[in-house]
């Protein structure tokens, strides 16, 4: 069966007429919809361009839209989309996914433009190989810092200078925009609602120290929501769930699987957090403090220090709250007491950093999906990109 899907998925896409390969959006999963939702939405409805949205998640949100200028296919991974990706033919593809042309996918043999969307703040030297965005064309840089390592790869490895657009986060707007219009209120003498969300990986959270922390927190009549990073839910399902065993019946415990969700954002006070880039947006979006345990770096570029460059999820630190070392696990409670005590100048301190280091604050998806359609328009000068009679 899923043979089948994948195949009448790539006949599908086969079979579009030009105007609808003129922009194209691939999705790995369902958990990037929020990422690619705003430009779309920016692009059919002011610009009213014609969208082609590839996805090989079945549950993908993006396959339920419905639009006249929206076409969306499910392509499952395996064989077909293999060869959609080394046969495609398109003006544009925008993909949030890293290592293209590293792994199974490849580029086209075909002229197709490959556009990065940045899924996250955080930087691209340390917890990424070094060459996971050497195939990319154009990318859409979140901050400063992005500019600056892509750069200084383009520098290191000799490759041709990549258009690096000044976007900025859609996201991080998005939960300023939803802070600035709650009005949540927190209950008098209600426990502090601590959020754990880190990072995937043998030295993240959840893999290195997650039951104490979370026996820690509850024993100390904290409230806890668990907000598993979604590759630790498809590599090790078991890991998350025994802890949804052992807590799952705390009444000050809960657990949340969904990236693109916000609500509990909002709902908690402080995040404790290890190498993920959710305590950035945490921190510059919400203005709320960030207990980081010190966990080791998630590394996957060993010589990420020849780059000269320190990690803007590392940088970010001394400003965002606390570091405690995995070993005073039982200070966890005393330090978070902490951090709420000095908040009240954080939220202030937060918006001047964000000055600095995010792009087109306050107006990015207006100005990506104006880059996007000017990139379209320069690319229609290639060859056609294909008709239904290829």
């Amino acid at each position: 069966m899923s043979w089948l899907k994948s195949w009448q998925g790539w006949r599908r896409y086969s079979r579009l007429g030009p105007e609808w390969k003129r922009i194209v959006f691939y999705s790995e999963s369902g958990q990037d919809w929020h990422v690619f939702e705003p430009l779309i939405s920016e692009l059919l409805d002011r610009h009213g361009e014609r969208i082609t949205y590839i996805s090989s998640d079945s549950g993908d949100p993006g396959l339920a839209l419905q639009h006249t200028g929206y076409r969306a296919i499910y392509l499952p991974e395996g064989l077909f989309l293999i060869i959609h990706f080394q046969v495609l033919k398109a003006r544009l593809l925008i993909l949030t996914m890293m290592d293209l042309g590293n792994l199974q996918l490849k580029k086209s043999i075909h002229p197709v433009h490959y556009l990065y969307l940045f899924h996250s703040m955080g930087s691209t030297h340390m917890v990424d190989h070094a060459n996971s965005y050497d195939a990319y064309d154009s990318l859409f840089c979140v901050g400063p810092h992005h500019v600056a390592e892509l750069r200084r790869r383009e520098t290191l490895a000799d490759l041709p200078a990549r258009h690096l657009f000044q976007y900025g986060h859609p996201r991080l707007e998005q939960l300023r925009r939803e802070a600035d219009n709650r009005e949540d209120a927190p209950e008098t003498g209600a426990p502090p609602v601590v959020l754990i969300a880190p990072t995937w990986g043998d030295h993240a959270i959840l893999n290195a120290c997650g039951t104490s922390l979370i026996e820690t927190l509850l024993d100390a009549g904290m409230h806890v929501i668990l907000r598993p990073h979604h590759h630790t839910a498809r590599l090790t399902p078991s890991l998350i769930r025994d802890l949804h065993e052992r807590f799952g019946g705390h009444p000050r415990f809960e657990s949340v699987m969904q990236m693109g969700e916000t609500d509990s954002l909002f709902r908690s006070d402080v995040v404790v957090c290890d190498w993920s880039a959710m305590a950035i947006e945490y921190f510059l979006g919400l203005g709320k403090p960030v207990l980081f345990i010190d966990l080791p770096r998630r590394i996957r570029n060993p010589d990420w220090k020849d780059w000269g460059l320190e990690p803007f999820e590392s940088s970010i630190r001394e400003h965002a709250g606390a570091t405690l070392p995995p070993r005073e696990m039982a200070r966890v409670p005393e330090c978070i007491r902490q951090l709420l005590f000095e908040r009240k100048d954080l939220e202030e301190h937060a918006a001047e950093i964000r000055a600095r280091a995010v792009f087109n604050f306050g107006h990015s998806v207006k100005a990506g999906a104006d880059e996007i359609v000017r990139l379209a328009a320069e690319l229609s000068g290639r060859e056609n990109p294909g008709s239904a009679h290829d």
